[in-house]
């Protein structure tokens, strides 16, 4: 996410340089100011122009479903994908036009919409049923507080209603895009995540430049000049540069959009991004060529940015200082796999836990569990595995491992590559972890080596205990098996 955010932040800035030099008539092409309708369509057909470029080359056009015309295999889009096309160029069309509207900074134009984002994202969150976590409600309240100080510089400007309209109309884009990706494609399942962001990649530019083609064929004169006498001038490929930078952006911010977490956690940090790459670009062209600088309530709010980012980073600092290496030697890191991650491989990694404390390897090893078909991320271990868990005594395990805290999460093929070995609750399992990391089939395997272990799910609270136990042996087993790898004897040596 640090390295999308970034990605984001760098790409917005040529961006919004471009649009708000071309609206405002300070490039070196011309003096005159270009109305936003007039840079809209040659924007949206230099989006479509290298939009195929990217799919191509990254090879990412691969992962579109397949379909079929007259007997002929072709590449398709479903009708949720081109429905979230559909809002996602009202997104693109209506953020180029925020940046033309006279006498209206950059920023103060990003916070208006990053603002409505941002009060959408626990909405759209709770109406899923997608647990929010403490950290991105910190994040979104100091993002939030971020907005109101900033729009506290909203008298020094002139917010037409065409503005005010462009910005609903960016709100509603966001809305009917995040809500159509929180069923299709918001799951953590790789290949449902990568057939959404390419199908609704190819969809949007399409649907943007039919949208705008559409308003010159009813009659808005500044489209009309956009798609005829416009494009002959040397501003063209300045505002065709604009869709190609817009295209780079795009990729970053919907793959941030797709991240299996919360949008309450994606957002806040999309926006901040947003936010500093606003200000950058604002000073820049106040430095080049004399615009107007923003106002001090806007880089006061920078600071509750900056607190925002603080908040959203702390759980990931806090996992990294749980895991880091540390000055013992290298650490082992062993990931148990189930169905849902709500009870065996949950259970397993809690009790490895407490083996290893117990063993006196804690500090060389890490456990983590993930699963193969998690239908609601963030949920917490299953009560009765909970009460057998603590039938063998560890309501309160020793080590790191605390069933209170657990929370469900999808495998991944990052999760998979960062493992050393990968124990499968099944056969079954093992597979599905193979077809979506082929690279870790040599160190992935089935815990129990005898045969699967069954799932208690539906059953009497022995039938949890009886898993229980049965993990517990095999556990044990298995971590035998570690503390005499060379792995862990290096460490151990290096400790003493």
């Amino acid at each position: 996410m640090g390295w999308l955010t970034f990605g984001y932040f760098i790409s917005y800035i040529p961006y919004a340089m471009l649009v708000k030099a071309l609206a405002s008539g300070v490039t070196p092409l011309s003096s005159q100011p270009v109305d936003g309708f007039e840079l809209l369509p040659a924007s949206a057909l230099g989006q479509i122009a290298v939009m195929p470029v990217f799919l191509l080359f990254s090879g990412r056009w691969r992962h579109m479903r397949v379909g079929g015309i007259g007997g002929r295999r072709i590449r398709a889009v479903g009708p949720e994908t081109l429905a979230a096309g559909f809002f996602a160029s009202l997104i693109v069309g209506s953020t180029t036009m925020n940046y033309t509207f006279s006498g209206v900074s950059i920023l103060l134009m990003l916070l208006l919409m990053r603002g409505g984002v941002l009060v959408m994202s626990p909405l759209i969150d709770k109406a899923r049923a997608r647990r929010v976590a403490a950290a991105s409600w910190t994040g979104l309240l100091l993002s939030l507080m971020a907005v109101s100080v900033a729009l506290a510089d909203v008298h020094s400007y002139h917010l037409t209603p065409l503005a005010m309209a462009s910005v609903l109309t960016y709100l509603v884009g966001y809305f009917g895009r995040f809500e159509i990706m929180s069923r299709a494609a918001k799951n953590g399942l790789l290949a449902t995540e990568r057939c959404f962001f390419v199908e609704e990649h190819a969809v949007t530019p399409v649907c943007l430049t039919v949208l705008l083609a559409a308003g010159a064929l009813a009659g808005q004169p500044q489209l009309r000049v956009g798609f005829t006498s416009f494009l002959g001038t040397p501003l063209a490929g300045a505002a065709a540069a604009i869709g190609v930078t817009y295209e780079v952006l795009f990729v970053f911010a919907s793959l941030i959009y797709l991240d299996r977490r919360e949008y309450t956690w994606g957002v806040p940090a999309w926006a901040f991004a947003s936010l500093m790459s606003g200000l950058v670009a604002s000073y820049a062209l106040t430095w080049l060529a004399g615009v107007r600088a923003p106002g001090v309530g806007q880089l006061v709010a920078l600071a509750f940015g900056v607190g925002a980012a603080a908040a959203l980073s702390w759980p990931s600092a806090v996992s990294w200082w749980r895991t880091r290496p540390n000055s013992t030697g290298a650490v082992f890191r062993v990931l148990f796999v189930c169905g849902g991650n709500t009870c065996r491989s949950s259970m397993a990694e809690i009790i490895a836990w407490a083996q290893a404390a117990e063993a006196g390897v804690a500090y060389a090893i890490r456990f983590t569990s993930a699963g193969v078909a998690v239908t609601h991320p963030g949920s917490p271990m299953a009560p009765r595995a909970r009460t057998a868990l603590a039938e063998l005594g560890l309501h309160r395990p020793p080590g790191r491992g605390n069933p209170r805290h657990h929370r469900s999460r999808p495998l991944t093929p990052g999760l998979c590559g960062v493992s050393h070995i990968i124990y499968c609750m099944t056969r079954a399992h093992r597979d599905k972890v193979i077809a979506l990391a082929p690279e870790a089939k040599g160190r992935t395997m089935c815990l129990d080596p005898r045969g699967d272990i069954p799932s208690p799910e539906g059953q009497s609270l022995e039938a949890y205990h009886r898993c229980a136990r049965h993990l517990q042996q095999t556990v044990h087993a298995r971590l035998c098996e570690l503390i005499g790898s060379d792995v862990v004897e290096a460490s151990r040596g290096k400790r003493g």
